[in-house]
């Protein structure tokens, strides 16, 4: 079953770029744009069609593909390429895939929630009997986690992910409580009473298993966008960890890294419906990050282009002239450069882990 998880795994890869790929072309095509090739897939050509001006196209690798739009890496006289287009539809082009990516993993995660009967709600289920002594109120059994240490509670997993971020700190909580929010600053990490009597280091405070919202058709809209808007929130601390020295090299993963990843989800899972839902759910992590880390303001990316038409933007209105192109191709030249380079370290490091 390995190869088949293996093949599952590239099989997601390669869809998720395609979608990329997809949201620039169809928003070029309805921007006005003319685009010379849309192809599922890389490398040799097996099979293509030319529909008025766009070459459709099916290739022999199955990772990823590519919109090539008139005028995207040279200069071109046509009054449909993209470099003669203005600001506002430039900048719907470029986000347009990262927002496919953010879509297709709400999709994705709404589809593994379709069969689901409820959700667990972040409740408490009370406090250790210390624990009012030592913070001058206490949390109640029914009490829902709002905010911890100024981060939003979507999901029930969010409370011990975000317990453990800051674990042995202070903790400052928002619970809601008969609709009203209340605050308890400055929570101490320390020694408590646990449930069954026994002595444990925390917080001082239960986190409920039992309580349970329908999972009605709204319900799972609900919390399949919640998931959604987490999967962002897990790229942002996961790159705040990387500039503040919390996580390194070990923590990233390049390509292979993410199908190794995929391949231990679905062998490590009992069924093979299991294996199924943990993959898509992975797959929908995979989306939301790849739309995230498109948007990031670095050359070559999706988000160094809005960057430099931002910038751009603001040269023509201050000094009344644009930048020359051939400056922005040199950086995203050199950007890309970087980044493969960067790509090709952590793949290494992917390999080395999986067999060093």
């Amino acid at each position: 079953m390995t190869i088949v998880y293996i093949l599952a795994a590239i099989l997601i890869f390669g869809v998720l770029i395609a979608v990329h790929e997809f949201g620039h072309f169809a928003a070029a095509k309805l921007c006005g744009v003319r685009v010379n090739e849309f192809s599922i897939g890389m490398g040799p050509l097996i099979w293509h069609r030319d529909t008025g001006e766009t070459q459709y196209s099916l290739r022999l690798l199955p990772i990823g593909g590519f919109c090539a739009m008139e005028g995207e890496d040279e200069a071109s006289a046509d009054e449909r390429s993209l470099g003669r287009q203005g600001f506002f539809k430039k900048l719907v082009i470029f986000a347009a895939g990262s927002l496919m990516n953010f879509l297709a993993g709400f999709l994705i995660i709404l589809a593994v929630y379709s069969g689901a009967a409820g959700f667990l709600i972040p409740a408490a289920a009370g406090a250790a009997p210390e624990f009012e002594a030592r913070n001058g109120q206490t949390i109640q059994t029914g009490d829902i986690f709002y905010e911890i240490n100024g981060e939003r509670v979507y999901l029930y997993s969010d409370v011990s992910l975000l317990i453990g971020l800051h674990r042995g700190q202070p903790l400052d909580l928002v619970v809601l409580r008969d609709g009203e929010k209340v605050e308890l600053n400055d929570i101490p990490w320390g020694t408590y009473t646990g449930t069954e009597g026994e002595s444990y280091e925390g917080y001082g405070f239960y986190i409920a298993g039992d309580q349970i919202e329908e999972g009605t058709l709204l319900t799972k809209l609900k919390v399949s966008w919640l998931n959604t808007i987490d999967f962002v929130r897990i790229v942002r601390l996961s790159l705040q960890m990387l500039v503040t020295g919390q996580a390194g090299m070990d923590d990233l993963s390049g390509p292979v890294g993410i199908v190794s990843t995929i391949t231990q989800v679905g062998t490590a899972s009992e069924t093979v419906a299991d294996a199924v839902e943990n993959i898509l759910y992975f797959g929908s992590m995979l989306a939301v990050n790849l739309a995230v880390m498109n948007m990031l303001p670095i050359p070559a990316l999706d988000g160094g282009k809005i960057f430099f038409l931002v910038i751009d933007g603001i040269a023509v209105k201050v000094f009344r002239r644009k930048i020359p192109e051939r400056y922005e191709t040199a950086v995203n030249t050199a950007g890309f450069v970087v980044l493969m380079g960067f790509m090709l370290l952590v793949t290494f490091n992917d390999v080395f882990k999986l067999f060093g």
